[in-house]
């Protein structure tokens, strides 16, 4: 049955849903993975107030609003309320510790912004900002998809984003919703060929969150492989991908600098994000492309070192395959740019699995809506994952 044969069948069941244009089906999705995010939340809320199960993270005013307070949206609060420090926090042995410096500004000004508009509380207007920008993201997700892969596979993508084990951080105080959403238009804008209309939206999202340097590590790919094309490969384009390349990746870039130019520390940033490091780690040096080595064989060893491989391994397999030829080559050189990007910077612990969800692009692959099976069973591991990770990650670790 064709995607268009699928996706006339689901409306049949349901006149109403026949009324229904595209975007309407994705907003569907997102109401209903909404209301039971939202309900396991809730629950889990009440049961911890009721049992007095000890938070994450300590709040002096527990409410509903800020249970999405644990960890990072502290610190946006503060970056909101009170901006950066100019000197950095130092312990005992003059070692950086935790600060805001590793969180970028867009996102608690913007939420400060809505608060000084609404007068509600930052918690409030956090999760209000996150919700606006998660809808958009799922939007965005169906269109970047949709022409690439049909309808059907597109929708199936949506719901499995809308439904993954991690979706309640696309309702809390964290950025992420704000970053999906500019990383999909930025990438929709791509595969349009409009790139130079990229470089203000991944601008913004390069002080939103880390990541985006694999939107500028994807146009020089793109670059390459038009280049070959050179008969079709019109001047104005080829000055158009180089410009956009060269103005994300300055964006990019700027972090450090602004951080090493306000605290005098030409390494604040980078430091600040070694702090995070020393309670799997211990104190390390950075050194590219090895935390993810450093990390599995500080706790397996061999074993460890063996399993990264493997697991790059994998995914390599994955991006070659050609079942993902529609999404190629723009959705699979950035996924794989973001891949290295993640191998290159990122010590993996439980922050690992919310900084995945750039990836969802990647649930595209026709293999997933065209079978039955396969489909259903990851929306249903990823329903029943979702209270599972609230628990892990609210009361026992951070998310």
């Amino acid at each position: 049955m064709t995607n268009g044969g699928r996706v006339q069948r689901l409306r049949a069941l349901h006149p109403w849903l026949g009324r229904l244009p595209p975007w309407g089906l994705v907003l569907l999705i997102w109401a209903g993975s909404r209301l039971l995010t939202t309900t396991l939340l809730a629950t889990l809320f009440a049961v911890a107030t009721r049992l007095d199960w000890p938070f994450a993270s300590y709040r002096s005013d527990p409410n509903f609003f800020t249970f999405s307070g644990s960890w990072d949206s502290s610190f946006y609060r503060q970056i909101a309320l009170h901006g950066y420090p100019s000197e950095l926090p130092t312990d005992a042995a003059g070692q950086v510790e935790p600060n805001a410096w590793a969180f970028l500004p867009m996102f608690p000004w913007l939420v400060r912004g809505v608060s000084a508009v609404t007068a509600l509380d930052f918690y409030v207007a956090g999760t209000l900002v996150a919700i606006a920008f998660g809808v958009g993201a799922a939007l965005m997700l169906y269109r970047l998809l949709a022409p690439r892969v049909g309808e059907h596979c597109a929708l199936w993508a949506v719901a499995l984003f809308c439904f993954g084990p991690l979706s309640f951080i696309l309702q809390v105080a964290y950025a992420e919703s704000l970053f999906l959403f500019l990383v999909f238009a930025s990438l929709g804008l791509m595969l349009s060929k409009r790139y130079l209309l990229m470089i203000p939206l991944a601008v913004v999202a390069a002080f939103t969150r880390p990541g985006v340097l694999a939107l500028s590590l994807a146009l020089a790919i793109l670059l390459v492989l038009r280049w070959r094309e050179r008969d079709r490969f019109a001047w104005r384009e080829r000055w158009s991908i180089v410009v956009a390349g060269l103005a994300i990746a300055a964006a990019g870039l700027a972090w450090p600098l602004v951080a090493g130019a306000v605290t005098g520390a030409s390494d604040a940033y980078l430091d600040t994000e070694l702090s995070w490091w020393t309670g799997f780690v211990g104190r390390v040096e950075f050194v590219p492309l090895t935390p993810w080595f450093l990390m599995a064989g500080q706790y397996l060893g061999v074993a460890g070192t063996v399993l990264v491989l493997v697991l790059v391994a994998g995914f390599g397999w994955w991006l070659s395959r050609r079942a993902l030829h529609p999404l190629r080559p723009e959705i699979v050189a950035y996924s794989a740019s973001y891949g290295l990007y993640l191998v290159a910077v990122f010590l993996p612990q439980q922050s690992l699995f919310r900084l995945l969800l750039p990836l969802a692009p990647l649930l595209g692959d026709p293999a997933i809506a065209r079978s039955k099976p396969l489909r259903r069973g990851l929306l249903a591991v990823s329903v029943a994952l979702q209270p599972v990770a609230i628990v892990l990650l609210w009361f026992v670790g951070y998310p």
